[in-house]
Parts: C-alpha cells; structure tokens; sequence
C-alpha cells in the first residue's frame, strides 16, 4: 500500500471486486440521470401551468362585464319575461273574475216586491223603504225653498230593464255598446235594487234624462243637499265604470245594504 494516497491502486483491489466497481459506477450514474431528466420535467411542466394560467387571467380581464352579463343574463332575462306575461294573464283573469261587470254594467239582484214603498201619488215609482222615505223628506225640503225634484223613475224589473235596454235599442237603431253607454242590460241596472232614482226639475221638463239636467236649479239644490239626505251621484263625468255622465242618476247609500250592495261591486 502506497504512503500518502488514501485510494487503493488496481493491484490492491481484491480480484473479486474489480468486476464490481464499474456496475456500481454506471447504476449510480444511471441514477442522477433520471433524476436530472425528472426535475427537468417538472420544471418544464411548472412553466407550461404559469403559462396557461396567466393566459386564462388575461382572457377574463379581457371580458368586460357587460359581455359577461350578456352571456349569463340573457337566459334569465327570457324566464323573466315570460314569468312576467304569466303574472299578467293571471292578473288579468283574477280581475275578470273578481269585476264581473257586462259593458261597463255591475251586477244587481231585483228588490223584492215587499220591500218598497211608492213615492208618487199613484204609486208608479217606488223605492225601498228608507230611501223613499228620505227622498220624500229631501222632496218636501227642497219644494219648501222652491225647488222641485220630480221622482222620473226608481225601482226597474228585469223585464222593464229589458225593455228599455233591448226596446229602445232596436227603436233608436243603436249599436250595443252604443246603447250600454246610457242604459244597463237586464241585471246590471241599479234600478233593479230600488236604491237608485232619477230626478228631474219640475220647473225644466224639457231637461228630464238629458245632460243638460246639470245646468239646473234642482241639479245645483242636489249637489248641495242630497249628502245630507244620504243621496250621491251615481256616474258622475269620467267615472270609473266609463258610464255615461248622467248628472239625473242618483243612488242612496244610507243603511249597510246599501253600501254593500254599491260598494262591494265597486
């Protein structure tokens, strides 16, 4: 063995180890080759992934919000729009429902016989007892400071609505919707309830029935006086119902049935 070198020299090595030497050598050099090529590989990988993840970074940067919301909202916006009309047709039906009026015309029962109580001498025109009494009492107030209301019409059967519904119609030559402007098909007439009357001025025959009622000394003593006697206009100009403006049409709404005959329809 030689002084001073610490590595046996070939003469040294055992004969049975020298074969050996070189295969350790070339596993061990095996081994850092593969190692080098896996850590390659993962290096060339990591750098693919940063690439790939910055371009899709860009990519949704790139997309403005209104693209966006074009691209998700537009299936909401057509369920919305359809969820909409749904809503409206229900509405629609529910109203229809809830308002079944005909040509404009609510829907009224026909007082019974026993329940009125005639205003005119001859007993032609009634109404329901309270408010043929306080119309009596409106009539006597009113003639005392001059003015006199003349019952025109109260409680209408059903057959006498038809009359003058379909009747004068044909008479006339009247379009039905024409007609319904100013008379209620059989049913729908608040004469049927024997709350309703028409008055006109004793002084101004020639105003009976007509707009022009309005113009009148009675009309004016009404609009100032038949709350008190529990009296309202029953259509008004550009009432809710698109009734014809009928300043001679007025209603009593003195006692609970009243009101809920009128307002509950309403």
């Amino acid at each position: 063995m030689s002084v001073g070198n610490n590595q046996p020299s070939p003469d040294e090595i055992p004969e049975a180890l020298r074969d050996v030497t070189p295969i350790v050598k070339t596993k061990r050099n095996r081994f850092w080759l593969w190692l080098g090529t896996g850590v390659g590989l993962a290096i060339v990988g990591a750098m693919i992934g940063v690439y790939l993840w910055n371009e899709n970074s860009n990519l949704r940067v790139a997309s403005t919000p209104q693209v966006l919301e074009n691209l998700t909202s537009q299936p909401e916006k057509k369920n919305e729009t359809a969820q909409t009309e749904q809503e409206a047709l229900s509405s629609k039906a529910v109203l229809q429902e809830s308002r079944p009026d005909l040509l404009g015309h609510l829907p009224y029962e026909a007082a019974s016989p026993e329940t009125l109580t005639p205003v005119t001498a001859d007993g032609r025109i009634q109404l329901k007892t309270p408010a043929a009494e306080d119309f009596l009492q409106m009539q006597a107030d009113a003639r005392r400071e001059g003015v006199l209301l003349v019952p025109l019409s109260g409680f209408r059967s059903l057959a006498q609505q038809e009359d003058l519904f379909f009747g004068v119609k044909a008479q006339r030559r009247q379009r039905t919707t024409e007609r319904a402007e100013v008379s209620a098909p059989p049913g729908y007439s608040e004469h049927h309830t024997g709350y309703a009357i028409d008055i006109g001025d004793g002084k101004a025959p020639a105003t009976h029935v007509e707009k022009s009622f309005a113009e009148t000394e009675a009309f004016a003593w009404l609009e100032a006086n038949a709350a008190r006697y529990n009296f309202e206009l029953s259509f008004p100009e550009e009432n809710a119902q698109g009734i014809s403006y009928e300043p001679w049409h007025w209603r009593y709404v003195g006692n609970q049935e009243s009101l809920e005959i009128f307002y509950k329809n309403q």
